[in-house]
């Protein structure tokens, strides 16, 4: 599909229905074609799952009951930690049926980070990989925690390994099948099997009713500048990706004949981005999607792209570099459209890409408090580096930094969204609604420039702006140009104090395999980057690393970087 930009624009109207919850469209979608498939599971070890939009309604409901009968209800916070798993969207759902908050984990986080989400929001239940339970296990009596349901447990026992579950992955042994741990809360009851929570249940369900209002969950951001914040979303929130992300980013609106699309977003179910695709645009719209549940190998996700057909593909810029550095020609894809999301796509793996597989990938920004608030829409002439242009009915805007006045082409602002906007959060949970919303505005954080075809190009963070000798310098741009060279494999620019600029650019960089840090290599980079950039944003510093700090979703922490700077 292409867009009519100026026309979306100018009769965009938002008409969010009163009753929308995400579990009524799933049953909804099941009366309508439950034989469709929902769901196409895989993995690295050779297991393949289906799910249909009837399995998923029935799975639902099953679940529902069994949490009810656990004692879980309206507005009580459940937990989920688990990987990319067939039954992923069951789960979810029967929590929302319930009219509790989900509260999606990472299995890239620590106990801690677990022990401060429990505590923060105050989770009463948790979901758990039956590989991931010694995550939990630790925290469980030090939070308020009161049960957990463990997933694929009943398959570790039945094959008599404790390293192995359906998913392929690893796991330090599980002795929870005796005791699910120490101390006093940890009593075997407490933790409850998944199968055996759904095994006999009906598959209808007379729960609360459940309004487009009401608290749908609470999404932990990244952490890249202090604590991870709680993002309160209501079920409006899925109805605004259907409208938002799925036509102006995926190219999925009404007229899409969702029988002949397969949709693949490779994200994993505890990050905010699950809930951008796979739920916000796959399950809303009714369609058949792909979940892999394997590490990212770029041979492997290319024979599955060419294997399963996949139409539609939302991946992020890692992947889409380490693809552009594949024998991309020697598979033939039957892509039509390809996302990126995460972070700003550097313009090499742009052209490498739409060259070898004539696919331009577009990015998309937004938050974990938002929908996609700027895309590169079906149909527009992408620019590389582009983020996009605003998306219909969110009116975002790049704003000065100290009013809230618009700002001119080629001034980098921070990007803001009018508050009364129902495409983005509710606040933080437990806090004061006013707290991030000051003004007529609400300021992402993020920085951003406008070019003279309205296009937005991403700047960095507002803590991120380096400001040298009376020049405000955007890091990505500084980035971006430092990892077109070929020794440079990774970079993140930050200021450094000086004594006559007050800050210059400096760049901490790691190298490819085939060059070693030198003198005479940061002599070359800094010519490179003179002629690449305008000659006052070349980093005047550079130290060569041998990882950038991250944070557990892969963003670069610029802000650990920036107080080294200090110290």
């Amino acid at each position: 599909m292409a867009i009519d930009y100026e026309r979306a624009i100018n009769e965009f109207e938002w008409e969010i229905p009163d009753a929308y919850s995400i579990p009524s469209v799933v049953e909804s979608h099941a009366s309508a074609f439950g034989d469709r498939d929902a769901v196409r599971y895989l993995d690295d070890a050779g297991t393949r799952v289906e799910r249909t939009y009837a399995d998923l309604r029935d799975d639902m409901n099953r679940f529902a009951t069994g949490l009810s009968e656990l004692g879980v209800g309206e507005g009580d916070r459940v937990m989920h930690l688990f990987p990319r798993h067939p039954d992923a969207f069951a789960i979810q759902l029967g929590a929302l049926k319930t009219g509790a908050l989900l509260v999606p984990c990472s299995a890239m986080l620590r106990p801690s980070d677990i022990e401060f989400r429990a505590n923060d929001c105050e989770a009463t239940t948790i979901v758990v990989h039956a590989s991931l339970t010694d995550m939990v296990r630790p925290v469980f009596e030090s939070s308020p925690l009161e049960r957990v349901v463990v997933l694929d447990r009943e398959a570790q026992r039945a094959s008599g390994s404790e390293t192995q579950s359906v998913s392929g992955s690893r796991a330090e042994p599980d002795d929870s099948r005796a005791k699910p741990g120490d101390g006093e809360k940890q009593d075997a009851e407490d933790w409850h099997a998944y199968q055996e929570c759904i095994e006999g249940q009906s598959s209808q369900y007379d729960g609360p009713e459940i309004r487009s209002e009401d608290p749908m969950s609470i999404n932990y951001t990244s952490g890249t500048t202090g604590r991870p914040k709680p993002v309160l979303h209501k079920h409006r929130w899925m109805y605004c990706f259907n409208r938002i992300n799925a036509p102006y980013w995926w190219g999925i609106d009404e007229e899409t004949d969702l029988d002949d699309e397969l949709l693949w977003a490779t994200t994993g179910t505890g990050w905010a981005k699950w809930f951008w695709s796979p739920v916000g645009v796959g399950l809303t719209s009714g369609a058949t999607q792909l979940v892999y549940e394997g590490e990212f190998e770029p041979a492997t996700f290319l024979d599955l792209l060419e294997s399963e057909s996949v139409s539609k593909l939302c991946a992020v810029p890692t992947q889409y570099r380490l693809f552009a550095n594949a024998a991309l020609e020697s598979y033939d894809l039957s892509l039509s459209d390809a996302l990126s999301a995460g972070e700003p796509l550097n313009r090499e793996p742009i052209e490498r890409f739409q060259e070898a597989v004539g696919v331009t990938p577009r990015d998309g920004y937004g938050q974990t408090e938002t929908t996609a608030l700027v895309t590169n829409y079906p149909g527009i002439d992408v620019t590389p580096g582009s983020m996009g242009k605003p998306t219909p009915g969110t009116g975002t805007t790049i704003i000065d930094l100290e009013d809230e006045t618009e700002v001119e082409q080629g001034e980098i602002g921070e990007i803001a969204i009018p508050v009364d906007c129902p495409a983005i959060f509710d606040g933080y949970y437990g806090s004061d609604r006013e707290e991030p919303f000051q003004g007529e505005y609400y300021r992402t954080g993020d920085l951003a420039s406008r070019d003279e075809d309205g296009n937005f190009h991403f700047e960095g963070r507002a803590d991120d702006i380096i400001i040298s000798a009376g020049y405000r310098i955007g890091p990505f741009e500084v980035e971006d140009a430092l990892v077109s060279h070929d020794a440079v494999a990774e970079a993140a620019a930050v200021d450094s104090p000086h004594e006559e600029r007050g800050s210059v650019v400096k760049a901490y960089i790691t190298l490819t395999e085939d060059h070693e840090p030198s003198e005479r290599l940061k002599e070359r980079l800094q010519s490179f980057m003179k002629e690449e950039t305008a000659p006052y944003k070349y980093p005047r510093r550079i130290e060569f690393v041998e990882e950038l700090p991250t944070t557990a979703s892969g963003k670069i922490r610029r802000v650990e970087l920036r107080q080294r700077e200090r110290e």
